[in-house]
């Protein structure tokens, strides 16, 4: 009964959180939902959408409201992995001092990451997967919780370095945000050309977040569930026989963290709606997410403008 409470509490400071951050973000509700999702799952999001729709005021605003630290990185083509993990220095008693980069944090925004090269999108991605980091073969842990928002643009292809399959796995979420509809657009104009002014208050903390993600780890979910993840992700994988979605469209599917992720953020989607178990609906509202990044197309869905969600779609049709 006393879990059932704290789920509760957290539940309702979710729900108020969310409109304190509406003071500021205007309609983007849905990619708050996720982003909310992903951090209490312990898992990170890629962000994809043109310059202009508030992607850095969005995570500057959740840092706010949820009370916790916050660091932003510019990703540029010079940034080296010691810029984000820290470096050595000596010091005046001729000592190696550790200087701490902008990775130890809770929220970090690594901004336009694929504009940075390969070695330094690696050490971003080793830390957000182990949870730590070495330098001069020292291991330093980073703080729970630890969550990781990278943006990227999709309309400024030259001089980028496009993220590889295996590292876009690390991320829980591909989350594309899209143009606010008349309304919003509207009211943007009202609140950011005058003298609006918005006073926002922090509604959760470090340890309610940490406690969200305990309770979450022990939402049970019915072998049914289990089974129809296990199917639904199975269904991209151009090896299997009856696959046949799968071989006209893909070149790759989705791996077993792709499970896991569904698993987890079905549950956290289950809780925010007031349900103590996921089932089929909140499978259906976030697997887009967790998969449009792990799949591959090949030749013949690139020619029919065919998308990643379009496949995902056919295969829930399916199934």
């Amino acid at each position: 009964m006393g879990e059932v409470q704290q789920l509760d509490g957290l539940v309702s400071k979710c729900n108020i959180l969310k409109q304190e951050t509406a003071k500021v973000i205007i309609g983007q509700k849905e990619i708050i939902n996720k982003v909310l999702i992903a951090m209490f799952c312990g898992g990170h999001c890629l962000l994809t959408g043109v310059p202009g729709l508030a992607k850095t005021l969005l995570v500057k605003t959740l840092a706010q409201v949820l009370d916790v630290e916050f660091n932003r990185v510019q990703f540029t083509p010079d940034l080296m992995p010691s810029d984000i993990t820290g470096s050595e220095i000596l010091d005046n008693n001729r000592q190696f001092q550790f200087i701490k980069g902008p990775l130890f944090t809770n929220i970090l925004l690594a901004d336009e990451i694929n504009r940075t090269s390969p070695k330094t999108q690696a050490a971003l991605l080793q830390a957000m997967q182990e949870k730590n980091i070495t330098v001069s073969g020292k291991t330093y842990l980073l703080e729970e919780p630890f969550f990781v928002m990278a943006t990227q643009n999709p309309i400024e292809q030259e001089g980028t370095y496009p993220l590889p399959e295996a590292q876009l796995d690390r991320f829980m979420f591909m989350l594309i945000m899209d143009y606010p509809s008349f309304e919003e657009e509207v009211n943007i104009l009202k609140t950011t050309t005058t003298q609006y002014t918005y006073d926002i208050k922090p509604v959760m903390n470090k340890q309610d977040i940490i406690d969200f993600r305990k309770i979450i780890m022990s939402v049970p979910v019915s072998d049914n569930v289990y089974d129809y993840i296990v199917r639904l992700v199975g269904k991209t994988r151009v090896n299997n026989a009856d696959n046949d979605i799968a071989r006209q469209y893909l070149v790759w599917g989705a791996g077993p963290r792709a499970c896991q992720n569904i698993v987890l953020a079905a549950k956290c989607n289950a809780v925010l709606n007031g349900k103590y178990s996921p089932d089929m609906e909140d499978v259906n509202q976030v697997c887009k997410d967790v998969l449009r990044h792990r799949i591959v197309l090949n030749y013949s869905a690139q020619s029919e403008s065919i998308t990643a969600d379009d496949v995902i779609d056919k295969i829930i049709e399916k199934l």
